[in-house]
């Protein structure tokens, strides 16, 4: 299921911080699906989808073409 993303839902994301967002993406931190979908639009946003293992810039890539993130 794909959700778009709002304003409100964007600044619930910038209450959380890197190691969340890390933990939500890879699973250790358990979380919603839509938790899940805003760790990735964090770690895509800061640009450290890309500054961390290449899993993560390959992965943000992907939920970018599936049109998941923006």
């Amino acid at each position: 299921m794909i959700f778009a993303l709002t304003a409100e839902i964007k600044t619930m994301t910038m209450n959380k911080d890197l190691y969340t967002m890390v933990g939500l993406a890879e699973g250790f931190v358990e979380g919603t699906e839509l938790e899940v979908i805003e760790a990735w639009q964090y770690l895509h946003d800061t640009g450290h989808a890309y500054k961390l293992q290449g899993w993560f810039g390959r992965t943000a890539q992907a939920l970018l073409e599936e049109g998941i993130i923006e």
